[in-house]
């Protein structure tokens, strides 16, 4: 997009929380069973029937109201009044203007801040089929209603307008989806529609006060879905004001196949709805008792896991253990694939930390199941067989694989493999025998050429059919070269 022009965005966040029945009746809350299975009157809108509150839903909206720096207040639900085949009583049962979580924040991995406005309970709705050529409604010869989803519980989580590029909204959604699974209040999986984004949109002049008119594109099931919609409309309103033609406040429909949005309806305001309090539930009003105990139980988030990583890390550094910096993308990945105790035991069992987060971030996370199985101090040993000069970078990594396939000790793979080290004498005297064969080269390097150190690594790494280890190499010639 223009350096002229700013993007402005702001998502709606809706997770199905993990809660075993719906969200006002015992009906079982799960993915994937026949249609029309776990139904009954009240989450088919049958006449007479009425809601009684989950109060398990009402817990997991809290300890992610908690998570998100909210504060957690009475509430009341409302009937959220309007016709869609999907929900059988012809009104969703939703918080409206006073939510149990309001003012709240969410600092991402780089240190931006993203506020949030509410994150409220409310009812999902039935799941939509339709039969046809491509799945749209007007191409399909008919349609088909799965009830199953409707009356699961739903929290929306809405942020500010205060994400400013596709990247950072990816971010958001990873970050927040984190706090979500770690919370225990969802499985937060997109492919399942447990976690839906849609994101409201607009661009204005670069340095602008005013926010422009906004755009809300649905059916992004996928991160990467989110970024493109997100460019693509931002993209799409920048040239329809530089042509002087406004930008219509609408919902549109992100299509991924073609990679771009189209006009799905007006957009409703609040008034559309005709919401009004509603008259079977009571005020959701947590004591202090309770809500103090949500927070004494509150889990450990992927911000502090990444911070208690990194001080591992600078730990190990400031020990002397290790050199450079473990760089911060390499330790949000190994949060998010859930292998940081796996790094953080290492570090406790002796092994250097920068070898650790690049083995576990690189080979380990290849197969993050298999590896949130390792023992800690196996994975340490290994590493230190490595650091040792015991096993070279190469072998290290054929020992870790089958560790991940297999299990076992690595003293023991690397035996059974012949991987033997080379003693500081055999490895001596190799060294001797590549300078001498390649004077030339050995000139250069004591010259201060940093390129020929690579090739003569490298022949004594051919010479000893990959058993010496790099950095003893590299350490023989600094010896070497006075």
């Amino acid at each position: 997009m223009s350096a002229d022009w700013e993007m402005v965005v702001g998502l709606e966040v809706h997770c199905e929380l993990a809660t075993a029945t719906k969200l006002f009746c015992s009906c079982r809350n799960a993915f994937g069973e026949e249609p029309n299975t776990n139904v009954c009157p009240v989450c088919l809108g049958l006449p007479g029937s009425l809601p009684v509150l989950n109060a398990a839903a009402v817990e997991l909206a809290m300890r992610v109201g908690d998570a998100l720096h909210c504060e957690i207040r009475r509430s009341i639900f409302h009937r959220k009044n309007y016709f869609y085949p999907d929900m059988p009583k012809d009104y969703q049962i939703s918080q409206y203007d006073e939510p149990i979580n309001v003012d709240g924040s969410l600092e991402l991995a780089g240190g931006a801040r993203v506020g949030i406005e509410r994150a409220h309970l409310e009812e999902d709705t039935g799941k939509t089929t339709h039969v046809g050529r491509g799945g749209r409604i007007h191409e399909a010869t008919e349609s088909l209603v799965d009830y199953n989803r409707a009356g699961v519980p739903l929290l929306e989580i809405v942020s500010a307008p205060d994400i400013r590029s596709a990247d950072q909204a990816r971010a958001y959604v990873g970050e927040l989806r984190g706090i979500l699974m770690a919370t225990g209040a969802s499985d937060a999986r997109m492919e399942e529609g447990s976690l839906r984004v849609d994101a409201n949109v607009s661009v204005r002049p670069a340095g602008g006060a005013e926010l422009g008119t906004r755009a809300e594109i649905k059916n992004m099931n996928s991160l990467r879905s989110l970024g493109r919609a997100i460019e693509h409309e931002a993209e799409r309103q920048v040239a329809l004001l530089e042509a002087g033609e406004p930008v219509v406040q609408e919902t549109r429909h992100w299509n991924e196949t073609q990679g771009r949005t189209s006009s799905l309806r007006s957009k409703e305001e609040a008034y559309d709805y005709r919401y009004f309090p509603e008259p079977d539930l009571l005020p959701v009003a947590p004591d202090e008792t309770w809500i103090s105990s949500v927070r004494a139980a509150a889990a450990t988030l992927p911000a502090e896991r990444r911070s208690r990583l990194s001080a591992a890390a600078a730990r190990g550094r400031a020990g002397g253990a290790t050199d450079g910096e473990v760089p911060a993308g390499l330790v949000a990945t190994l949060v998010e694939l859930d292998l940081d105790g796996l790094v953080l035991g290492a570090i406790d069992a002796g092994a250097d930390p920068k070898l650790a987060v690049n083995r576990a971030a690189n080979e380990a996370a290849a197969h993050p199941e298999a590896a949130r199985g390792l023992d800690p101090s196996a994975f340490a040993a290994l590493l230190s067989m490595e650091t040792s000069g015991r096993l070279s970078a190469t072998q290290a990594k054929t020992v870790l694989a089958q560790m991940l396939e297999e299990g076992g000790d690595p003293t023991d793979i690397a035996r059974a493999r012949g991987f033997e080290g080379l003693s500081e004498e055999a490895l001596a005297e190799t060294v001797d025998k590549i300078v001498a064969a390649n004077p030339e080269e050995w000139e250069r390097y004591r010259a201060g050429d940093p390129k020929v150190s690579q090739f003569l690594v490298g022949q004594v790494m051919r010479e000893t059919k990959g058993k010496a280890n790099g950095k003893a190499v590299m350490a023989l010639l600094a010896a070497r070269k006075g």
